[in-house]
């Protein structure tokens, strides 16, 4: 006879979660490395008391659960991303809500995990599974049917969804959630809608479930057959490019690509999420590309008649609203682990890891180097964008300094290994044309959802994956005022981040999408007034004190007003030992890096306003370079 164990669905959750570990190249740790929680009458005493149960047992079996008393949902679930971005993907959190509104606050942090591909757990509490008390405190009625609930909005943002109506179906799900949260190619969002009720109803569960478990991430070689076809398109290649993504990094294969461009001589630009895959001093490194890219990478997309996809989503930033890519004979080589990816911009699919390809098409192409041309060609355009980043990092702009000025700064004062967060804003956009990263984990920028509220959370996140850097999160006041309340929570962990709060009075990067927009930066400005005056640039700024509200949090404040005092101060914070913001008013209006690429925002066709109408027939000049690629 089976041996079981008698617990509750909470206990056993929590259980099962402490045995869960990961493999990858011989290196195992544990996944699940801790809980976040806001607790209400859904979950306390269901998924609250397991981690209770657990925090007192002497000797819990499978170990501590640790857990972190967050203050906003969202701001939970943005911690763990981060966390898990951080970890490469190897490890996160687990985060748990009450129902109703505290689970639907976790609906944005699950978009942004499965945009982003990153590995979050979400147990969000649900209505009673035996509905006796039917319609409890913050249930939403559905007329037609009464099994859903708010949770069901996660099921669009989710790679794996399920309702736990019954104990007995609570380790067939954990099962399926590990597999999606581990797996390279369809890792996101994982959600497990916990009935209150359920959570807390015991049930005799086998022993045998809560004994460890090792997932072992796969490494996927390439078909031989798309190997040699990939290979013979680069092979006949006259001015390839690659663009290297995330992927590059989450498959820890930044050396393969060091080594790929230096036998081949092929240029690597970069994303977003793959800035540092190459180090920034690497012959063949380049630089960002598309819309927000480098004048070296963009010129180099122009004409090149290959491009070599790996681990990238292929974003409309990236891309630059398919009009960088200009050569129209352009061919694509996607290397991904996702089909779906893989296949985008109609490219020859490579389905596998990417380090195994890196190391294949290596090989496969030891015969092949640019010619001596293009390789001077590629040496050009990367001095030139060094030359201008220098530039744009050492202005003397004023009377208030630019933020390309403070983002310099902090790019020679970070060590290799520390980390710089951002996430909104126009600051992503200059971060991608100018950060120099030495290394794969120096650049920490969340812009598939690119979602503002990220940066304070996702400061707690990387200094937890990573205690022994100093991580370094950029700030916009938008930004700050709409999620700062995870200050709290970095106060009370005790946790060191250095916040850098540029306050500009306003939203600077869609007010100047506004204003190239024929809109005039309409409600993008934080003045007096209001009625019919949200573009009056007269008005007083608002007195709002951002600085001496972090302060009440508990944050160390420097308050500085030049790029001079702001080495200082930074020089300071690193001293201390305990979270600190460095407090800058930059200029709203910039000025800004050169810009050599194009993004599709759509503009009023018919228009009384003038500005507009200017702007609509920019538009459609700009359009037309716009084309499939095939």
């Amino acid at each position: 006879m089976q041996e079981t164990v008698r617990l509750t669905v909470g206990q056993a959750t929590i259980r099962f979660l402490v045995n869960q570990y990961v493999e990858l190249d011989g290196k195992e740790q544990r996944f699940i490395a801790g809980a976040f929680g806001i607790f209400g009458h859904g979950n306390l005493a269901g998924i609250g008391q397991a981690l209770l149960q657990n925090e007192i047992d002497s000797e819990p079996d499978g170990g501590r659960m640790p857990y972190i008393m967050p203050r906003n949902e969202q701001g939970m679930v943005n911690t763990a991303a981060a966390f898990a971005k951080a970890k490469n993907r190897l490890q996160t959190w687990m985060c748990t809500s009450s129902i109703g509104p505290g689970a639907l606050n976790m609906v944005t942090g699950a978009a942004l995990a499965t945009t982003n591909r990153l590995p979050v757990l979400l147990f969000p509490a649900d209505f009673f599974a035996t509905r006796y008390p039917d319609p409890v405190l913050q249930q939403i009625e559905n007329e037609q049917n009464f099994d859903s609930s708010v949770n069901d909005a996660f099921r669009a943002v989710s790679v794996f969804f399920d309702r736990i109506s019954r104990p007995e179906q609570l380790l067939p799900s954990l099962m399926q959630a590990m597999r999606a949260l581990t797996d390279p190619a369809a890792t996101g969002a994982v959600t497990l809608a916990m009935p209150q009720d359920v959570q807390a109803e015991a049930f005799d569960f086998p022993v045998k479930a809560f004994a460890k478990r090792v997932w072992h991430i796969r490494r996927s070689p390439l078909d031989a057959g798309a190997l040699r076809r990939g290979a013979e398109i680069i092979r006949n290649a006259k001015n390839p490019l690659v663009v290297a993504g995330g992927g590059v990094k989450y498959s820890l294969a930044s050396g393969q690509l060091r080594e790929f461009a230096r036998r081949t001589g092929i240029p690597v630009s970069d994303t977003q999420a793959g800035k540092g895959a190459i180090n920034c001093d690497h012959p063949q490194s380049v630089g960002g590309v598309g819309a927000t890219g480098s004048d070296s990478a963009n010129h180099l997309a122009a004409r090149a008649d290959v491009v070599i996809g790996i681990g990238t989503r292929y974003s409309d930033f990236t891309t630059a609203s398919h009009t960088v890519f200009k050569n129209p004979d352009v061919k694509f080589v996607n290397i991904n682990v996702r089909p779906f990816d893989a296949v985008k911009n109609a490219g020859e699919m490579l389905v596998g890891d990417a380090r195994e390809a890196l190391c294949a098409l290596t090989e496969e192409l030891a015969d092949y180097h640019v010619d001596a041309d293009y390789a001077e060609t590629v040496a050009a355009e990367k001095k030139a964008w060094e030359k201008e980043t220098y530039r744009c990092y050492h202005l003397g702009h004023g009377p208030l300094p630019a933020q390309t000025e403070v983002f310099g700064a902090l790019n020679e004062m970070l060590g290799d290994n520390d980390v710089v967060i951002n996430a909104a804003g126009s600051m992503p956009g200059d971060l991608q044309a100018l950060w120099q990263a030495k290394t794969p984990t120096q650049y920490h920028v969340e812009y598939a959802f690119s979602t503002m509220g990220y940066e304070i959370p996702a400061g707690l996140g990387v200094k937890l994956a990573m205690p022994d850097s100093e991580v370094v999160s950029i700030v916009g006041d938008g930004t700050y005022q709409m999620l700062p309340m995870e200050l709290a929570t970095v106060v009370q962990e005790g946790v060191k981040v250095i916040y850098v709060l540029l306050d500009n009075h306003g939203f600077s990067s869609i007010g100047a999408l506004s204003e190239s927009h024929g809109s005039q930066r309409f409600g993008t400005q934080y003045r007096k007034g209001g009625g019919e005056k949200h573009t009056d640039l007269s008005l007083a700024e608002l007195p709002v004190d951002i600085a001496l509200n972090a302060q009440s949090w508990g944050l160390e404040v420097f308050r500085v007003r030049t790029v001079k005092e702001f080495r200082e101060a930074y020089a300071k914070a690193k001293e201390l030992d305990r979270a600190s913001m460095i407090y800058i008013q930059t200029d709203l209006f910039g000025p800004n890096p050169p810009s050599s690429a194009w993004w599709d925002v759509p503009v009023s066709q018919v228009s009384r306003i003038e500005s507009t109408q200017k702007a609509y027939r920019e538009y459609l000049e700009a359009k037309a370079e716009q084309h499939h690629y095939f």
